[in-house]
């Protein structure tokens, strides 16, 4: 057989063998993408305290304007400014001499008058004696009475005098009408005061309790009645709802006051109604118009779930979450986050118990797809997302 005629059947047995080689190593289809690697919580239904932290500021419980109520020259200050005093506690002296003065000479008036008084009442004796056995007339019967009944009125008078010339006498020691923190002189020694006007001297603040305003949303407050009508809350006693006061650093004054206080209107301007608290303030550390932060306990909302402010979503219909079912794909659930905690969000709907929540890689979640779930770590320090238990964030 020629060699030309061999050839072409061994070319074709070549190519198809080269054919068949190259197509062992070849996929069927494209290669699948692992599941997404997500952090999870488990979320347990407990009862928890309803608490908000706001701003208040801090106001004396009593203020009094300690003013000179009569007039004379101021002669000295019987205090020391910005200590405490007690109620009735002496602070200023005024002249008492022309007061004094005063004093004695309504009582010369009133001893005057007692002795017109003591004639005019024997005259009438007297007269109703001898008028008794028809020896005198009826008109001079009644001029002698009706001097008596003028000389005890006249006594009356006098005696009134003399009290306010010894009331006017008293004022001249300027007392504290209130137990509290005394503050500046606001006058100095040889000055007129009560001249036409009660001069004002200095004032006192009760500071020990202390009150401290601060305003809350109305929809905050309704929402707090809606979940105490559903059985979701339980609110403290009327008027008991716990107040604290916070420094700048986080840590409390360390006394514990209540609500004593909440308006009966909202402010058209801030929708907001105000409330007041009533702290107790032995060593006087809280001061008048400060700003502090207010920690206001109403009371404890039941069977919510602490959710981390990374795992909750939103968009146009509502808040959810993604969880990890038995199956480990991500199940979409629509909650209800009652109110927004330092360290999370208050669940009270979408949840039962045991649920997985995704916090970390929520970014790589669709609803439906599987998840590789791993247990996520506490939040850092710097207060970011909650790692996963390899330490990394997914």
């Amino acid at each position: 057989m020629p060699l030309s005629r061999l050839r072409l059947p061994l070319l074709v047995l070549a190519a198809a063998a080269l054919v068949a080689a190259c197509g062992k190593g070849a996929p069927s289809s494209p290669p699948q993408m692992p599941p997404p690697e997500v952090g999870v919580v488990t979320v347990h239904a407990q009862d928890l305290p309803l608490t908000r932290e706001l701003v208040g500021r801090l106001a004396a419980t009593r203020v009094a304007d300690v003013r000179a109520r009569v007039a004379g020259i101021l002669q000295k200050r019987l205090y020391t400014e910005g200590t405490d005093v007690k109620e009735g506690q002496a602070l200023f002296q005024i002249d008492p001499a022309p007061l004094k003065a005063a004093l004695d000479a309504q009582l010369a008036n009133l001893a005057s008058a007692q002795a017109v008084y003591q004639n005019a009442h024997v005259a009438a004796e007297r007269a109703r004696a001898v008028a008794s056995k028809g020896l005198m007339s009826k008109t001079d019967w009644d001029n002698a009475e009706a001097a008596e009944r003028t000389a005890a009125a006249a006594v009356k008078q006098a005696e009134a005098n003399v009290e306010t010339a010894r009331i006017n006498l008293g004022y001249a020691s300027v007392t504290a009408p209130i137990g509290g923190r005394a503050g500046v002189q606001r006058v100095t020694e040889g000055a007129l005061v009560g001249q036409g006007e009660a001069t004002l001297l200095t004032t006192v603040e009760q500071l020990d309790p202390i009150y401290v305003y601060f305003s809350e949303a109305v929809n905050e407050v309704d929402a707090l009645r809606r979940a105490a009508a559903s059985g979701n809350a339980e609110l403290e006693g009327q008027g008991k709802a716990r107040i604290e006061l916070l420094r700048p650093d986080g840590s409390t004054y360390g006394a514990v006051g209540t609500l004593d206080f909440s308006d009966t209107a909202v402010d058209p301007a801030t929708g907001a109604v105000e409330l007041r608290g009533i702290v107790p303030n032995a060593d006087h550390a809280l001061l008048p118009g400060m700003y502090v932060k207010v920690r206001a306990t109403f009371g404890e909302l039941k069977h919510v779930f602490l959710v981390d402010t990374a795992a909750v979503q939103r968009d146009p219909a509502g808040a959810y979450v993604f969880a990890v079912g038995a199956d480990g794909k991500a199940v979409q659930k629509r909650i209800r986050a009652e109110t927004l905690r330092a360290d999370g969000w208050l669940v009270s709907e979408g949840l039962n118990d045991g649920d997985r929540i995704v916090v970390s890689g929520v970014q790589k979640v669709r609803p439906g797809a599987p998840v590789k779930a791993i247990a996520a770590q506490p939040p850092s320090a710097g207060g970011g997302e909650p790692a996963t238990a390899a330490g990394t964030r997914p």
